[in-house]
């Protein structure tokens, strides 16, 4: 008995010292040499940030009772349609504390509906925008006339502003990046959406009580501890976190949240919501890191960064790009941002974001063919 006993503690022992010599040895950054091999493999991506019309959030979106496998099908359908070969798409550290495996079944139903529309994913696991007080179950209605009114925050501020509770989401990022390390659906793991985003013209404003006043300290703390999580799950697919505030005119001007930004990534990510004139010397300040470049979020019509001509100058950069939005829905990002300050009471005439209408129809015609158009989806006249 003795001896069993000892030989099952010797078994422990030798299992926890392979469990930390995985943990210790995580996978590297890739060089820029690899990183670039990696994407010469790759077509130029070209899409959308994908939520389907019929969710307010990523809550929505995920969890089982509002599922939605019909409308996200169909619409996939109308972004192939496009020629988009890539969507960007938002998850939730609580989907994972809610139903593990659920959450995962439903997320390899998203991959194999994708797929067979011949899209792939960039997943995003965390995102510091709109509500800093995210909560399961049934969500909000929309605010009528209000941009993003229901989005949430992911983690919430509770966790996000306590350090002792950041490990919270270590099981969230290697499990679910450890799940799919190995799948060629995804193009991409964007760790955590604009981390320092402080609201000020959405809930930072108007539930200053509930927004971080730290919170760009504590992101900056949490985003380093996410890219060391995520190379713990050694995923084949290149890992990157977005900047999105500019400008980048050297390495040295970042800000600490930036630098993380920059020097964890495999792929080098940034937004933009300006027109071509700014977009371009972005571009140009980031070259000099020698990666491939995402674009994961840009175009805003009345800013000026519109499909013409900014997701042509993508093409010709070989820059991977996904505009905010697709179908017209419960998030309303055809509204602007300042209809949180302003009230509308009908649609702008010049929609923020978003390319079809609930039906499938196109807000622009010519928009919708001249994306076709580079996509090399244009039928003939």
């Amino acid at each position: 008995m003795k001896v069993r006993c000892l030989v099952l503690a010797c078994m422990a022992i030798v299992c926890q010292a392979i469990l930390l010599t995985a943990v210790v040895e995580a996978r590297d950054r890739w060089t820029p040499e690899q990183a670039n091999a990696w994407y010469a493999r790759k077509p130029w991506l070209v899409g959308c940030n994908f939520n389907p019309s019929s969710a307010i959030n990523q809550l929505e979106m995920w969890q089982a009772d509002t599922f939605d496998p019909q409308t996200i099908d169909r619409e996939l359908g109308w972004a192939e349609e496009l020629g988009f070969n890539s969507v960007r798409v938002y998850l939730h550290n609580l989907l994972w504390a809610q139903d593990r495996e659920g959450f995962l079944k439903r997320v390899e139903r998203f991959l194999a509906l994708a797929d067979q529309h011949g899209i792939g994913v960039v997943m995003v696991p965390l995102d510091a925008v709109w509500d800093p007080q995210p909560k399961l179950g049934r969500q909000r209605a929309p605010r009528p006339h209000v941009h993003n009114s229901g989005w949430v925050q992911a983690p919430g501020a509770e966790i996000l502003g306590d350090p002792k509770r950041h490990d919270e989401i270590r099981p969230y990022i290697t499990g679910l990046i450890g799940r799919f390390r190995n799948d060629n659906r995804i193009h991409a793991w964007d760790v955590f959406n604009e981390p320092d985003n402080a609201n000020t013209n959405a809930y930072g404003k108007e539930g200053a009580n509930t927004e971080l006043e730290n919170k760009a300290e504590m992101a900056t703390l949490l985003l380093g501890k996410v890219f060391a999580w995520a190379r713990r799950a050694d995923p084949s697919q290149p890992l990157t976190a977005g900047v999105w505030l500019g400008p980048w005119p050297s390495h040295e001007r970042l800000s600490p949240i930036e630098k993380i930004m920059i020097e964890e990534s495999d792929v080098i990510s940034f937004h933009s919501y300006e027109g071509l004139e700014h977009v371009r010397p972005r571009v140009e300040q980031l070259r000099r890191y020698g990666r491939p470049i995402f674009c994961t979020e840009y175009m805003a019509r009345p800013n000026g960064s519109r499909f013409d001509p900014v997701l042509g100058y993508f093409k010709q950069e070989k820059i991977a790009a996904y505009n905010w939005g697709f179908v017209a829905g419960k998030t309303q990002t055809n509204y602007p941002w300042d209809s949180w300050r302003k009230q509308y009471t009908a649609e702008p005439d010049v929609w923020f974001h978003e390319i079809l209408r609930p039906d499938g129809s196109p807000y622009d015609r010519r928009e919708v063919d001249y994306i076709k158009s580079l996509t090399g989806q244009k039928q003939p006249q």
